[in-house]
């Protein structure tokens, strides 16, 4: 059984055994592993935060680290692409909220909606193909957003006419 230790404490006639893992061994190194030190074996030694440091930093750890910032700033850039034209989509057409507005919803409607759809064991797309409307109309109104996505009562009344429940106030 592992005996975790800042090592120094006077009982015990243990010398010989690892102080992460317990394993009785000849040959102990010191190390640092999360803020104690510590007389570990072979096989604990290279959770030394000393060693590990090193080689993170060192070599080509830089280059990974370069790559994965190059690869968030892309990621960053695409969402914006992609928040910018549903923006301009929206400017563009506008929204049905005139001829389609969107009752006032319950409290937890997409969890109600989520728990209703399971029970009637339907996948969201076999839902979607039912009610012939695009699969993320309703993935919005399960996570609970519907206004921002723009659904409309119509698509309310569906859903609770074919799950058998009341969304809407």
């Amino acid at each position: 059984m592992a005996k975790y230790s800042t090592g120094g404490s006077g009982g015990g006639d243990d010398g010989d055994a690892c102080e992460l893992c317990g394993a009785a061994t000849d040959s102990l190194r010191t190390a640092s592993i999360a803020g104690a030190t510590l007389q570990v074996c072979a096989d604990c030694a290279p959770h030394d935060d000393a060693k590990r440091s090193k080689s993170t930093s060192g070599g080509n750890g830089g280059e990974d680290g370069r790559d994965r910032k190059k690869r968030a700033a892309r990621n960053v850039a695409a969402m914006r692409d992609a928040q910018q034209s549903n923006s301009t989509k929206w400017e563009r057409e506008g929204t049905n909220y005139d001829d389609d507005p969107l009752p006032y919803l319950v409290s937890g409607y997409g969890d109600r909606m989520s728990e209703a759809r399971q029970e009637a064991g339907l996948q969201l797309s076999e839902l979607a193909d039912d009610l012939e409307v695009p699969e993320e109309q309703l993935m919005a109104v399960e996570q609970g957003r519907a206004a921002r996505a723009g659904v409309g009562g119509s698509l309310i009344a569906e859903i609770e006419s074919a799950l058998e429940i009341e969304l809407a106030e």
